[in-house]
C-alpha cells in the first residue's frame, strides 16, 4: 500500500543545500543591502547559526554582494539571490559564485536553467497546483509565498498532499512568535526579510534579531520533536 503520495517526478534535492538547510533551516533575505556591508552582516547571520543568506536582485550592485559573501563565508554556507525573475540572471548569479536561486513565483524556464547550473532552487507557489508543477520542474524547496496570507490552515492542506521529504518554507511576515504555529502544522523552514533585516540598519541589530530567530527554531523544532 501506498504510503506516501508519489511525486511529479524522483526528487534529488541539492545535497550542499539540504545540508545546509538540515543545520539551520532559516534562510535571510538581505533585500538592500550593498556590497559593503554584506559581508559583515553575513558574518554576523552566521555566528548566530543562519548558513543559507540570499541576497534579492533588486537590491544595489547584489552580484557583487553575492561575490562579497561567497568569498567570505565557510563553504558550508549557500549564498544565492532571490527575486530572480528571467531565465538569463540565473547564470549571472551561477558566475558570481551563487548557488541558490530564489523566486517570488513558479516560472518553470527558471527552475530548469537553475538546475542545468547545477544550483538549488526555491520558487515561490501559492498553490498545490503550482507546487506540484514546480517539483515536476525540478524545485529543491517550496517557497509559500506570501505566507502572511496563506497561513497556517494552508500549510496543513498542503502537508497532508506533499510528500514529507519536500521542505515547504513559508516566506512573508515570518516572526519568532508566529512560527510555532506555522511549524505546527508542517513547515519545515523559513525565509525571513524584514523582521531580520532592513536597509540600513545595524550589524547588531542583525545579529540581535539573527539570534532571537535561532532561539525560536530551536525551540519550536524541540517542541515538535516530542
Amino acid at each position: 500500500m501506498q504510503t506516501e503520495f508519489d511525486l511529479p517526478k524522483p526528487y534529488h534535492p541539492h545535497a550542499k543545500f539540504i545540508g545546509a538547510f538540515e543545520a539551520c533551516p532559516l534562510i535571510a533575505i538581505l533585500r538592500g543591502i550593498t556590497p559593503g556591508e554584506a559581508v559583515a552582516h553575513g558574518r554576523a547571520l552566521y555566528e548566530a547559526g543562519f548558513r543559507i543568506v540570499e541576497v534579492p536582485l533588486n537590491s544595489p550592485d547584489p552580484l557583487a554582494s553575492i561575490a562579497a559573501l561567497r568569498q567570505a563565508l565557510p563553504d558550508q554556507v549557500i549564498v544565492g539571490a532571490g527575486t530572480v525573475l528571467r531565465p538569463a540572471f540565473v547564470e549571472d548569479v551561477a558566475r558570481a559564485g551563487g548557488e541558490l536561486i530564489v523566486m517570488p513565483h513558479g516560472d518553470i524556464e527558471i527552475i530548469e536553467t537553475a538546475k542545468r547550473n547545477g544550483m538549488a532552487c526555491a520558487p515561490g507557489v501559492a498553490t498545490p497546483t503550482e507546487a506540484f508543477a514546480a517539483l515536476a520542474s525540478g524545485a529543491d524547496v517550496l517557497k509559500m509565498f506570501p505566507a502572511e496570507q496563506l497561513g497556517a490552515v494552508v500549510v496543513k492542506a498542503w502537508r497532508a498532499v506533499i510528500a514529507k521529504r519536500v521542505p515547504i518554507v513559508p516566506v512573508g511576515g515570518v516572526t519568532p512568535e508566529n512560527m510555532g504555529t506555522l511549524v505546527a502544522a508542517g513547515a519545515n523552514g523559513f525565509g525571513l526579510g524584514s523582521a531580520l533585516y532592513r536597509p540600513g540598519q545595524e550589524v547588531s541589530a542583525t545579529a540581535k534579531h539573527a539570534q532571537a530567530f535561532v532561539a525560536a527554531w530551536r525551540g519550536v523544532s524541540a517542541g515538535a520533536a516530542r
